[in-house]
This record gives C-alpha cells, structure tokens and sequence, in this order.
C-alpha cells in the first residue's frame, strides 16, 4: 500500500516502512577510545562503500532514538551507531561536571581512530548534527560527506527562542494538553546540571517536535544522564557561537529540515549560508522529526546525496 497525498504522518510512515526491506541486525560492541568505553553498535559492513556514522540528538539520550528510524541508511552501506560519553550504555567521564560539548567532538575523532576507519560519512539529528559539523570541521581529511536532520544552528538564539516558540507550536494544532503541561515549566531551570528536570522537560517538550500531533504514538524515555544535562545547562547558560567551525567544514553537505519545525528552518539556511559546499532541502509536512512524519523524501533525498558521484554531489 503506498500512502495517499492526503494521508496524515502516521498514515504515510506505517505505509512507507511496510515497504522496506528487513531491518538489518545491529552488532553490539565495546571500543576503548579516550579513557572511556563507549558502547558502539555496527550493521553489516559492505565491501567497497563508505561506512556512515549516527549521531543522535537530545544530549541526554542514547543511539536508540536513531534505531531503528535510520535503518533504510544501511541498506547499501554500513551504518555505525554509538552512545556518547555517559549516555546509554557508554562510561560517564571522570569530573562530569566539566562536561561540554567540544568532548562529544573528539570523540567522534577518537572513535574513528579507535575502530581503524581512514573515512567515513557522518549524519546527524538535532545536537547531533551539530556535533556532526563540528567533528566535520576537526577532521576533515576523514570526512567525506555530512547530512544532517533538522541540525542545531550555528548560534544559540534560536534556542534562547525555543520555549515561546514551542509553545507557539503547539497552540496552532490545538494540542491544549501538551500546551498546558510545557507552559508549567520554566527553561531558565534547565540553566542548571540537574538530571532529573532536564528528563522532565525533555518528556515534555516532545510533542511540540511534530507537526502531526498524531504522530504522539512515540515518545521518549525518561532519560538521566548527568553529563548530558551538564552539557545541556552549560549550552543554554553560556551560549555559543560556531560560524567559524561551521565556515571550516570542507566535506559537501546536505541539511535536511522539516518545515514546520519548531526550530527553525531558517537556521538550516543560515548553516549553510556558512558552509562552503552545503545545500538545504525543505521536507514538507514534517517538523523536528522529517524521518518519522515524511520518510520518503527525507531518505530519498539523503541517500541521493550519500550516493551521487563526486561531481553531482551538490546537484541533486
């Protein structure tokens, strides 16, 4: 059955995964990289294409919110997937307190080292396709690609906005329940490293993601993870600016972004406006999560771009 152009999200992901071949099996691993063991996961490896590295979003999750939403990425490549430094299933840091960002980076060098990979693609949601575009611009001789989905922006004023902004969001689809329960809490609390108000507000905030409201038929875990909200608080505390990084990615890159996102496509246009060689396809229908509530331009257009020659990269 292939979804209708009425059809709403939930109608067109249920269609759209039915005709998808097997998800592939994942192969649990652990690998030793800067002190810490990080817990690595691999689908098959196929001979002659460039393996592709995941990296979620939400800064306190682990790669499940990724898995198995990214699987049609695996069908003629190998998809490695991770959880970062005190996330999941991967070893906190010692001093968790000092916890940023710029550390997930380097361990995205660190774990390409570590597994004997010369080059790789690498594809990002939200956060994580800022960590994306800064572990791209660190490492650029072993970047081929970078695609992103509904990444963070190159600055903090979006996110300074978010909370109104999301609030907004969900007042135009009437979703008077969510509204209510977002409108309770206060963003400026998140300025602090406290595990369990950052899993609340993550929970919370979920919805305002969607476009669909339909699509609330998934929903998080209560996540904690005290470097995830260290790197969280200090984010929205101290803000940050990387125009200049995000100027310094060298690999063709692809950012994806759903047009009804509560972060703002614009901030896709604005990234690319600094990346060198990067262009931005719109997804229609789709908010936060384009590869849950329109999969098949999201992947089409990302497979394109993973798969086009070095000529036509940017073309498609």
């Amino acid at each position: 059955m292939n979804p209708g152009p009425n059809d709403g999200a939930r109608e067109r992901l249920v269609a759209w995964r039915r005709a998808r071949p097997r998800t592939p099996a994942l192969t649990r691993h652990r690998v030793r990289a800067r002190g810490l063991d990080f817990a690595v996961w691999m689908s098959p490896a196929v001979e002659g294409r460039t393996p592709l590295l995941a990296i979620n979003g939400g800064l306190i999750y682990s790669h499940d919110l990724l898995w198995p939403a990214f699987a049609p990425l695996a069908a003629d490549r190998q998809v490695i997937l991770y959880d970062q430094r005190g996330r999941g299933e991967t070893t906190a840091p010692p001093g968790v307190r000092a916890a940023r960002i710029e550390h997930d980076v380097l361990d995205v060098v660190a774990l390409r080292e570590a597994l004997g990979i010369t080059r790789w693609d690498l594809a990002g949601h939200s956060w994580g396709g800022g960590i994306a575009l800064l572990a791209a611009a660190a490492d650029a001789a072993a970047v081929r690609r970078v695609v992103t989905f509904d990444a963070v922006g190159a600055t903090s004023g979006w996110l300074d906005a978010l909370h109104e902004r999301a609030l907004a969001h969900l007042a135009a689809r009437a979703a008077t329940a969510a509204h209510a329960a977002l409108a309770a809490l206060d963003a400026r609390e998140l300025f602090e490293p406290d595990a369990g108000r950052h899993a609340i507000y993550s929970r919370t905030m979920y919805p305002a993601w969607f476009h669909d409201q339909a699509m609330l038929i998934f929903a998080p875990p209560l996540a904690h993870s005290d470097t995830g909200a260290t790197v969280a608080a200090r984010l929205r505390r101290e803000g940050f600016d990387w125009r200049a990084r995000y100027a310094s990615v060298q690999a063709p890159t692809l950012l994806l972004h759903g047009r009804e996102d509560a972060l703002p496509v614009e901030e896709a246009h604005r990234s690319a406006a600094l990346i060198p060689r990067a262009r931005v396809v719109e997804i229609p229908e789709a908010g936060h999560m384009p590869f849950f509530e329109n999969p098949d331009p999201s992947f089409r257009a990302a497979l394109g771009f993973l798969d086009a020659p070095d000529d036509e990269v940017l073309q498609r």
